[in-house]
């Protein structure tokens, strides 16, 4: 309606036009994000057969090798699997020479309960890879077959520690934020310091690298939970619960990899699997 009103202006006068208003034009092309096509062959190709040879530098050995890249891919497709589960794919697989693997999805995960359930599925289904070394080694009373297994199990468990950015930081993270906003971070801070000391005093210094730059990157970022909120106390109990779970289940399976090994002695086997993290005795 006008100032003139719907009969006019009162004293006959004719008002001053109005001014034309702004047509804003929306482009019938929403910039939607573009989709993410993953690693091209040809660099996942070579990123891959580094990995294998670096691998076999560290191990010495092309079964453990093939082992542990094995494990890497199989580990990276049960983040794959979650992701798309929960709606965050189509996810791709990215090898990154020296350092292991990533999933990356399309989209952020839509709660923080998500994101838990897309941390643990790389470990627990990581575990799969086991088998077919397990078996071998079992059938070829090959125990190098058999540490190939545990290496495997090893991986997985370390990508439980809750440091920075191994998936045990992202799954318990959001649970000691339930508690408090500054618990998480100095926990994964601190734990983080000690991962890189670790790494530093048994010889794994690409590994305590990785950490540290890590860790540095976590102090420079601002905002440490997503923005879409905390997790609920019942979800922040499933969380705990699962996260320990599964790393009950990984040690197990690190522990039962040697048991042929040590004639099903399990005291040995755990002392063999304490040396893979420099403790106990040599």
């Amino acid at each position: 309606m006008s100032v003139e009103g719907p009969w006019g202006s009162r004293d006959g006068s004719k008002s001053a036009p109005e001014p034309a208003r702004e047509t804003i034009r929306y482009s019938a092309r929403h910039e939607a994000p573009q989709e993410d096509k993953g690693q091209h062959p040809v660099w996942a190709v070579v990123s891959t057969l580094l990995m294998a040879g670096f691998l076999w530098f560290l191990t010495g050995s092309w079964v453990v090798a093939g082992a542990v890249l094995f494990g890497l891919f199989v580990h990276e497709y049960g983040h794959v699997l979650a992701m798309n589960r929960v709606g965050m794919g189509p996810a791709r697989i990215y090898i990154i020479p020296f350092l292991g693997g990533l999933a990356k999805g399309q989209r952020e995960p839509k709660s923080e309960w998500h994101g838990v359930l897309v941390s643990l599925a790389g470990p627990a289904f990581g575990l799969l890879a086991m088998i077919p070394f397990v078996a071998v080694g079992l059938a070829m009373k090959s125990p190098e077959w058999l540490m190939g297994a545990f290496f495997i199990a090893m991986i997985n468990l370390l990508n439980l520690l809750p440091a920075p950015p191994l998936d045990g930081s992202k799954a318990l993270g959001p649970v000691l934020t339930r508690v408090h906003p500054r618990l998480e971070q100095v926990v994964l801070l601190l734990i983080g310091g000690l991962a890189v000391w670790w790494g530093v005093s048994t010889g794994r210094f690409i590994l305590a690298v990785f950490l540290g730059l890590a860790v540095f990157g976590h102090l420079k970022r601002g905002v440490w939970r997503a923005a879409w909120g905390r997790l609920s106390w019942p979800e922040a109990g499933r969380s705990l619960a699962l996260y320990l779970l599964t790393a009950v289940v990984c040690a197990a399976a690190a522990i039962g990899a040697l048991l042929p090994l040590t004639g099903g002695a399990v005291e040995p086997a755990f002392e063999m699997g304490l040396r893979f993290f420099g403790l106990g005795g040599r």
